[in-house]
């Protein structure tokens, strides 16, 4: 059965309490930080046990529809995780005194039964009915109509269909208790609102907005401005939802409706209630997010059974003081508005368990609340503690404004807005981005995103360091009136310059850079020092990144001569006589400082001396006319009185042909009491050594190549608590120590590899071998080897699950090597046996056990530990444990808003919260892989689930990883159908698809 089937199915057949959670979305689309409470009163164990059995026999009677039946551009509407996320604070069966839930469930659950039992006779008494148009005429009655249930807000146009059953099938019709339209058709919603009249026995009723999809996969606006008057004769309706609407008022024919417990009004425009809302006595739950409400009338505080309010984002500046007479009420949403003060009849509320009072202008808490004792409250992003506010000054957008706007965004804030009047955005990590007053005429939505340091965003030259991840800005071909400051976070890095290198798509550039500290508001630790930023001015967006280099000095030289100084060691010194050159030249020198312990150790020879390295290079590349004077300092210890001549040697470097040269007999070379002075014509680079070997172009050679790489050691740690989940890292020696500490309490393993050389930049892999292999593929992992790219300030490390290989029982005694150079594409199968790499490559290897599992599939630990997981199915790819590791260790601070999206309700979360409260990493994992296990009973779709919630909490590069895996598993599955012969049949389907949908 296809995906979106199954989900057809659960949309036409689902309990009255699922119902309930659909039609109460609105809510939660726009404030994914709502967690809902709930007061409903269950019904007995054994009542919901036979309600879901009854349940699973309708869905067996053909309560369905073929996927095909919806066009591509409604299908959106069939995806409950995108729209229907929300857990009903009140159920249908709650509303009521508790002495009728019990008959309630009883009679839904025997009029379910008695459906199936008569299924063929009332398939053949509406077959001849015909819903075409406005539905698709392979549609059937049975597709949207069972015995109490009616389900129209899946097909564009579907409201229209109302009348023709009613025309047609009228005696079906009115014992309907549960009704949902879709309002974004007009001509057909009129009709159906003309014959909601007759229904008379409905119990829920939902006319939403937002119920499907352009082609575009934008969300349709309803078109609802009113409702009849005889709407007021559905005397049993308990619940409505009218969210995603034009309502610019609170219909009065709703004020009469004696059962009305649950009322979601969100996403109109509704600016003021009515005075009568207090007739509502029945009300349990009154949602009013995201409408233009300035003020609530005293009469809200008559509603005595009123349990969940929501009013965030309206613009709410005082509530009345009648609100502390609500004696029942739960929960509080006063979130998005513009309170500065909460009023002290609020301390009467004995029955309030949340107070949701984010993003308001309130300076304090009111002590009245102290008196609640088991009331949680929300208070971020207010300005608790701070002075009143002075008066606005009138609004201006000319320059003289004392003060730019700041827009402070959040992990899950990927995009942002910027008007003409310019503002100072702080981005998460520490970079911020500064636009000038007029660097644009119209207000223009701008986005920002941190890539992988690959080498398809990363450019180093010589002697660089990489010190942050590429930052992406965009759109790229927004050109500004005037230049924007970009400013990138850094870690410092003694004795060289940052700068921050551009990629426009095609070449990198190096622009002008000024260093600074940022905002202390915008530190990455809380309590920490504000972080380093390199700032650049750009008129367009593109790629940035931040990087250190030895540092550069640049002067131009004129034909009346120039002087040129390092300014990282003065005693460096350039002079360049008049008749040097004929034209402005533009020269640079920069200057590598040199450790002499590291050129004894390669040499073997602890009398050796070095000075500085120099590099010199100029624009235009020609000879200069006459000699220009070099003054370099001798080599430490040496003064011009001590030191042999014989011995000072004067090299010069090719940088292409990394090469070096002894030119001590073809250069003008003395020395004075500190300094040696050598004359040239040619700029390249140039080295002083004092040794006594005789052949020194060689050792030059080899001390230059490792002066380029660094000492690293290689991690291979195993999680304590679960011995299959491997952590491997490079870090460079001075680092290991303290990040083993760190590690130790979670993680064991054998000790730190020996030491090896890398570069700045190069790429390696790790290969798991003797009996060991990965246990998934990923865009990194090709056959059991992962990728690395060594940066010596970035973190080099991944985690993995590991298997034993096919075949392999019992424990393993294996090892991971590490090997130098990009993943070999074919390999000798005797070297492949031994090694998954060239031996001549080979790095390090670490030991590495694998328990052996128990009968149950898992290793006898103290813990309990999670079974192996696979989401999705092989025809759409799979996520194995290892992909959801990998996604998790990118997650950090957004886990919360992910969570919250992936349908976690607010009790899990704060449990698992608490539970690793300790620990950022374990916390996220606990969430992710908690909800993967709710999926085992799901259904299929959990992998388009995870897609959509990370994209619907700002993290579109997860979701893009995800698809890349998911592209792994669908290609490995068609080869494996290609090798037994199955790929005709297998590729029929998707042929078939693409016929239907060329795009």
């Amino acid at each position: 059965m296809k995906k979106g089937e199954s989900r057809r199915q659960a949309a036409a057949a689902q309990t009255p309490s699922t119902q309930q959670q659909e039609l109460e979305d609105g809510e939660e689309d726009a404030a994914p930080t709502q967690y809902p409470l709930s007061t409903s009163i269950e019904a007995p164990r054994e009542q919901r046990t036979l309600s879901n059995r009854v349940q699973g026999n309708c869905e067996e009677a053909g309560v369905s529809r073929s996927r095909d039946l919806i066009p591509k551009s409604q299908a959106g509407a069939l995806n409950p995780e995108k729209d229907d996320k929300s857990v009903s604070p009140t159920s249908l069966l709650g509303t009521r005194d508790p002495s009728t839930s019990s008959p309630s469930s009883t009679s839904w659950s025997s009029s379910c039964y008695d459906m199936v039992l008569s299924s063929s006779s009332a398939s053949s008494h509406s077959s001849g009915v015909s819903l075409s148009p406005p539905l698709p005429p392979s549609v059937e009655v049975s597709a949207v109509l069972t015995d109490t249930r009616l389900t129209l807000d899946v097909y564009h146009g579907g409201a229209g269909a109302l009348p023709l059953l009613w025309g047609s099938v009228p005696a079906e019709l009115r014992g309907i208790q549960y009704l949902r339209l879709g309002s974004e058709d007009r001509s057909g919603l009129d009709g159906a609102l003309n014959v909601l009249t007759n229904l008379t026995e409905l119990r829920s009723l939902a006319i939403r907005g937002h119920r499907l999809y352009d082609s575009k996969g934008e969300p349709l606006p309803g078109l609802l401005t009113s409702l009849p008057s005889s709407v007021s004769s559905l005397a049993h309706l308990v619940h409505l939802d009218l969210s995603f609407n034009q309502l610019s008022c609170v219909p009065p024919c709703l004020l009469i409706l004696p059962l009305l417990s649950s009322l979601l009004l969100c996403h109109n425009i509704i600016s003021a209630l009515p005075p009568e809302i207090c007739q509502l006595s029945s009300l349990t739950y009154l949602s009013l997010l995201g409408n233009t409400l300035g003020s609530l009338p005293s009469s809200l505080g008559q509603l005595k059974a009123l349990q969940k309010l929501n009013v965030s984002h309206n613009l709410l500046e005082e509530l009345p003081d009648e609100i502390g007479s609500l004696s029942e009420l739960v929960q509080l949403d006063l979130s998005h508005n513009k309170l500065k003060q909460l009023p002290e009849s609020m301390g009467s509320l004995f029955s309030l368990r949340e107070l949701v009072i984010y993003s308001n202008d309130m300076r304090m808490v009111p002590s009245c609340l102290s008196k609640l004792p088991q009331l949680k409250i929300d208070a971020r992003d207010n300005p608790l503690g701070k002075p009143p506010t002075p008066p606005p000054l009138p609004p201006t957008l000319g320059p003289s404004a004392t003060k730019m706007p700041e827009l402070h965004l959040g992990f899950n804030q990927h995009s942002f807005w910027v008007t003409p009047a310019g503002c100072h955005v702080f981005l998460p990590g520490g970079a911020e981005l500064v636009f000038p007053y007029r660097c644009l005429l119209t207000t223009t939505r701008l986005s920002w995103a941190e890539k992988r340091p690959n080498r398809k965003w990363v450019w180093l030259e010589e002697h660089d360091i990489l010190l942050s991840r590429p930052l992406e800005l965009r759109p790229h071909g927004v050109e500004f009136l005037k230049p924007v400051e970009v400013c990138v976070p850094y870690h410092r890095k003694k004795r060289r310059e940052v700068v921050v290198r551009r990629f426009d798509g095609e070449l990198w550039s190096t622009l002008s850079t000024d260093v600074r500290r940022g905002s202390k508001h915008n530190c990455c630790h809380p309590g920490g020092h504000p972080v380093r930023l390199a700032c650049c001015s750009v008129r367009s967006f593109s790629w940035f990144m931040a990087v250190a280099r030895p540092v550069r000095d640049s002067c131009s030289v004129t034909p009346t001569g120039a002087l040129l100084v390092s300014s990282a060691h003065p005693g460096i010194k350039l002079h360049f006589p008049p008749d040097s050159t004929a034209q402005t030249r533009s020269v640079t020198l920069q200057v590598l400082q040199v450790s002499e312990s590291t050129v004894q150790a390669v040499c073997g020879d602890p009398q050796v001396r070095v000075s500085p390295l120099l590099c010199l290079s100029q624009n235009p590349c020609l000879h200069f006319l006459q000699p220009v004077k070099v003054q370099i300092p001798l080599p430490s210890g040496l003064t011009g009185h001590t030191a042999d001549l014989s011995c000072l040697h004067l090299l010069h470097g090719d940088p292409a042909a990394q090469t070096w040269t002894d030119i001590t007999s073809q250069v003008s070379l003395y020395v004075t009491h500190l300094y040696a002075i050598f004359y040239i014509t040619h700029f390249s680079w140039y080295w002083l050594w004092y040794t006594t070997q005789r052949c020194v172009s060689g050792v030059v050679r080899k001390v230059y190549q490792r002066l380029k790489q660094f000492k690293v050691q290689f991690l291979v740690l195993q999680r304590k608590t679960d011995p299959s989940q491997v952590l491997l890292q490079c870090l460079p020696t001075n680092k290991v120590e303290s990040r083993v500490k760190f590690l130790s309490e979670q993680y064991d393993g054998p000790q730190p590899s020996d030491l090896c050389d890398l570069l700045e930049g190069e790429q390696f892999f790790a290969g798991f071998e003797r009996g060991l292999d990965i246990s998934t593929d990923s865009p990194d992992c090709v056959s059991g080897r992962l990728c690395f790219v060594f940066y010596s300030s970035l973190k080099n490390l991944k985690e993995v699950y590991i298997c034993p290989v096919q075949g392999q029982t019992g424990p393993v005694r294996g090892q991971v090597s590490f090997y130098r150079g990009e993943i070999p594409s074919n390999l000798p199968e005797e070297v492949a046996r031994k090694r998954k790499g060239l031996d001549n490559q080979w790095l390090a290897t670490l030991p590495l056990k694998l328990p052996a599992l128990n009968s149950d599939n898992s290793y006898n630990l103290d813990e309990q530990q999670y079974p192996p997981l696979n989401l999705g199915d092989p025809e759409s790819g799979y996520l194995t444990e290892a992909n959801l590791l990998s996604i998790s260790l990118q997650i950090g601070q957004d886990w919360r808003v992910i969570g919250i999206n992936l349908g976690l309700s607010y009790q899990e979360l704060e449990r698992i919260e608490y539970k690793h409260r300790d620990n950022l990493g374990a916390l996220v994992l606990h969430m992710l892989f908690h909800w993967a296990h709710q999926q085992k009973s799901a259904g299929p779709g959990a992998v388009s689930r995870l897609t959509a919630a990370m994209i619907e909490s700002g993290r579109r590069d997860l979701a893009e990883e995800i698809e890349d895996i998911v592209n792994i598993g669908r290609r490995k599955y068609s080869e494996s159908l290609r090798r037994v012969g199955l790929e005709a049949e297998g590729s029929c389907p998707a042929e078939a698809q693409q016929q239907i949908n060329p795009h």
